[in-house]
Parts: C-alpha cells; sequence; structure tokens
C-alpha cells in the first residue's frame, strides 16, 4: 500500500499562505462547528486543519458522502460488464418480486437510480422499518411518476445499488472499494460503514472515514478516474457521473440548482461535490485543479452549506491567478500556528451571570411535558458545571463546560450503534458548553461527536427572582435525541 497524498507549500500550487489562514478566520468568526479542511491542488495537499478534539485519524461519518462511494462501485461493476446502467434493476432482485411490483417500480433503470429520478416521492423507508430493501420494491407509499422524469432526493435507491453490490461481490461496496482502488491509495484499512437493519452496508448515509480518505477517493474523479497512470474508473463513466444527468433547478443555491450527476451533485461555478448532511464535503474545481475537503456538524444551520461555498471562494479560490506565487516564510509560520491551535467554536455569551448564584443547585419542577422531563438542577463549578433532570427514562447528568466545551457522554444508552435500530447500549461522546446568552437566558449546547453526529441548545430563561424558568429545547439529530425537542414552564420547588 503507498499514500497518493503528496504535501506541499501553498506557494508552489498558486496559493498564498495567508489565504488559507483567512479561511479558517473567517470559519471561526461566523462561529461555524467546523471539524476539518483539506486543500489540494495540482494533486497535491498545501494545507490541512483540524479544530479540536478532532485529528487527522479521525474516522469521521460522511453522511450523504457515502452515496459517492456507491456510484464509484456501481461504475467499477459496469466497467467490468457485470452489470449495465440501463438494467432493470428489479431484475436483479427476483427474491423480492414475489407476487408482483408495481409497474413503475418494474421498470425502473440503475442509471434512473443513480442520478435520484426513481418513481418514488422520496425515500422509502421509515427509522422504524427493519427491512430496508423491501420497502424499495414494496413502498409504503404509492409511486406516482415514471422514473427518470423527476429529480427526487431518494436514499432508498443507493441502499437498494450498495445492495446489489454486496450480492455481485459477496463484499460491501466499501470493501469492494477498498479491493479496486482505495487500498492501493493509502485509504485507512479500518474504515468502515454503518449498517442497516437487516445487516447490509448502508451506502445511503454511513461511511467513516478520515479527511484525507475522502481527499484520496475524491481524487480518482479529480483524475478522470485514473492515478499515477492506473485506471481505477472508465473516464465515460467519471464524465457522465460528474456532469448534469438530470435537473434539479427547482431550489437555486450554493448546492442545488446546476444539475445532479451520479451521487454527485453540480454545484457552483463550475464545480462538482460529494455531499453530505451537516457539511461533508468534497468540492472538485476542475478548473483550477483544486479540491476541497471539509466536515463539520452544521446541522440546522440554514446558510451553512452557501456560506462554506461563499467563503472558501472569497478567501482562496478568486485569488488564485496562476501556479505559483513568491514564497514568504513569515506568512507560512502564521498559518502552521494558526492551523495548529484550532479549537471548536463556543457559542457567543458570557461565562456567568449575577442570576448563577441565585440559580445554582436550586431544584426546578416541570409542569407536564412531551420530553417527559420532570425536573432538573444546574450547579455551577468553576470553568464548568453539570445540568442534573430528571425524567421518565431515569435520573440524567449532563456534564457541561462555561465558555468552553466538556467532553463527555450523552446520558442516553438506547441509541443505534454499528447497527440502524440496534441499541449501541452506551452513550454517545458529545461536547456540552453553557454560556449566558442574555442576563436571565442560560444556553447549554451539545453536540454529538460519535458514529452518529447531532446537536442541541437547552435554553433556561429565568425570571429576574430566579422563582420561575422556561425551559425550550430543539435538535438537530437524524433519528435521535427526539426525546429533546419541546418547551416547559417550572418554577422553584418549595
Amino acid at each position: 500500500m503507498t499514500d497518493i497524498l503528496q504535501f506541499c507549500r501553498p506557494e508552489e500550487v498558486g496559493v498564498h499562505p495567508g489565504w488559507v489562514e483567512e479561511y479558517a478566520a473567517e470559519m471561526n468568526r461566523r462561529r461555524k462547528m467546523c471539524h476539518s479542511f483539506l486543500m489540494m491542488r495540482h494533486g497535491k495537499v498545501f494545507a490541512e486543519g483540524y479544530w479540536k478534539p478532532f485529528h487527522k485519524n479521525w474516522l469521521h461519518r460522511m453522511y450523504s458522502v457515502s452515496k459517492t462511494f456507491v456510484s464509484a462501485a456501481v461504475g467499477m461493476l459496469a466497467d467490468e460488464g457485470k452489470i449495465s446502467l440501463d438494467d432493470k434493476i428489479a431484475d436483479h432482485f427476483p427474491d423480492q418480486i414475489g407476487e408482483g411490483i408495481h409497474p413503475l417500480v418494474a421498470e425502473m433503470t440503475i442509471r434512473d437510480m443513480l442520478k435520484m429520478s426513481t418513481c418514488h416521492k422520496y425515500s422509502t423507508y421509515t427509522g422504524e422499518d427493519m427491512d430496508w430493501l423491501h420497502t424499495f420494491f414494496h413502498p409504503h407509499h404509492e409511486p406516482d411518476h415514471p422514473a427518470g422524469t423527476e429529480f427526487r432526493y431518494d436514499t432508498s435507491a443507493t441502499y437498494t445499488m450498495d445492495v446489489l453490490v454486496e450480492r455481485l461481490t459477496g463484499k460491501t461496496f466499501l470493501e469492494y472499494l477498498k479491493d479496486k482502488a482505495l487500498r492501493e491509495l493509502g485509504f485507512s484499512e479500518d474504515a468502515w460503514c454503518v449498517e442497516a437493519p437487516e445487516g447490509c452496508a448502508w451506502g445511503g448515509s454511513g461511511v467513516e472515514c478520515t479527511t484525507r480518505d475522502l481527499a484520496r477517493f475524491a481524487s480518482i474523479f479529480m483524475g478522470g478516474g485514473e492515478l499515477r497512470g492506473k485506471r481505477y474508473l472508465s473516464e465515460q463513466y467519471v464524465r457522465e457521473a460528474t456532469s448534469r444527468q438530470i435537473d434539479n433547478g427547482r431550489i437555486v443555491n450554493a448546492m442545488e440548482g446546476y444539475g445532479y450527476g451520479y451521487q454527485i451533485w453540480n454545484t457552483w461555478k463550475g464545480s462538482y461535490s460529494f455531499c453530505g448532511m451537516g457539511g461533508q464535503l468534497a468540492v472538485c474545481i476542475p478548473e483550477k485543479d483544486f479540491l476541497f475537503v471539509c466536515t463539520s456538524d452544521m446541522q440546522g444551520d440554514a446558510d451553512g452549506y452557501a456560506m462554506i461555498y461563499d467563503v472558501l471562494w472569497e478567501t482562496v479560490i478568486d485569488r488564485i491567478d496562476g501556479e505559483t506565487v513568491p514564497a514568504d516564510d513569515a506568512a507560512l509560520a502564521k498559518m502552521s500556528e494558526t492551523l495548529a491551535g484550532l479549537d471548536v467554536n463556543v457559542p457567543a455569551g458570557e461565562t456567568t451571570s449575577p442570576l448563577a448564584e441565585k440559580i445554582n443547585g436550586v431544584t426546578y419542577e416541570l409542569d407536564e411535558n412531551r420530553m417527559g422531563m420532570r425536573s432538573f438542577e444546574i450547579r455551577f463549578e468553576e470553568n464548568g458545571g453539570t445540568l442534573c433532570y430528571h425524567t421518565d427514562r431515569g435520573d440524567k447528568v449532563l456534564p457541561f463546560g462555561t465558555g468552553r466545551y466538556e467532553d463527555t457522554t450523552f446520558p442516553e444508552t438506547h441509541y443505534s450503534g454499528k447497527r440502524i435500530n440496534i441499541p449501541l447500549g452506551k452513550g454517545y461522546r458529545c461536547l456540552n458548553a453553557a454560556v449566558w446568552t442574555a442576563p436571565d437566558k442560560l444556553l447549554v449546547r451539545t453536540y454529538v461527536i460519535d458514529d452518529y453526529f447531532g446537536n442541541m441548545a437547552a435554553e433556561f430563561t429565568f425570571d429576574e427572582t430566579g422563582e420561575n424558568v422556561h425551559l425550550s429545547i430543539t435538535k438537530t439529530a437524524e433519528w435521535f435525541l427526539d426525546e429533546y425537542a419541546g418547551q416547559a414552564d417550572g418554577r422553584r420547588k418549595k
């Protein structure tokens, strides 16, 4: 195994170190929950940064970037002649047809699935389903249009394709890709994929790999399917996969409205992107021979994707005008120092309030609420504290930092583990911080940073006496933290 990643100074590929520093500083200024970024030009890495506690060996959930991995596996099978993109998917799953399937499902092709133009209204499975493959061929809702006619984002289509790869190769799509290409490129051997309920890899969302791994994988497409003189994907498949195969122009923003290829988005200013929920991105910019990779948790942030593109272009891309720039040792040293000192951004606010002493250790009883939360106490200590709350599910303790994040474990054990709908049996790793956003408002912010990513904001608003409280909790997470969304009024326990 060799590593295709080569490293160089930014100036050697036409980028000034100060531009990179500006990128990181602007992301920090906007207080976004960034985890990592990596920049490459002409096949060489010239900058990468990790916001602590994240680091270069962190296997990060890539969410829907996983779909592009599945696309590559399907393309390799097509290149081998084991499938045709115009095959009807139902022909590969006779066991799912049974007494028959809907005519629109029967006519659907692999190509339709690759370009997100199935006959389904949306993904066919729910979080409660235990047989996702079955729902694709026998959906809960009636198919309502012929495949190939409309762009409809359908993760169940990706999942069905990765099951197809598994059936034809006897390996998960990721292991197949490792054998065919990724292992030779230096891809992490311990990279893996979350499983769907029935035990197949969840290619729609489950890949766990490093930021560098994603750069290695994306380099295959940047190279037109070829790297270091070896072809991994046919030029034709890469060309089709990265170009507009179907219109998705109902909404136009940095991500959408430019067309869609084979599990790849056509994006802003001639780029194409592998995109995952929360801000997992590989942005390929052929005009500049530039690759940008990042990970983050911007779930719930309405302008998150647009902001990433805006900042990248404003600070770096639009400034590139040539193959080299003069060496600047001082700027390089400053950039290196900045990137080595990155820490995840804490919410804006104060570390204390005059109310803190009044509410410290006080028990507040809550009115009946959908969260099943009966009461709570907030206990402040030096540089942190604990939120103790009592629920229908038992007593919970959530440590937090004040003006900083406490790296701890979330106090719920029934969320999914390596397989969806199979409980992990322990809490997810999380970061918690508390700040006073106003003299009467305490915000406790939680970011789950485990094999599943999600975030939660609990806002406690007290009256000036500290006698009464209003609690509002919001969450942005897929299929967990559902108990942590709602509101409740309460008062000091007598």
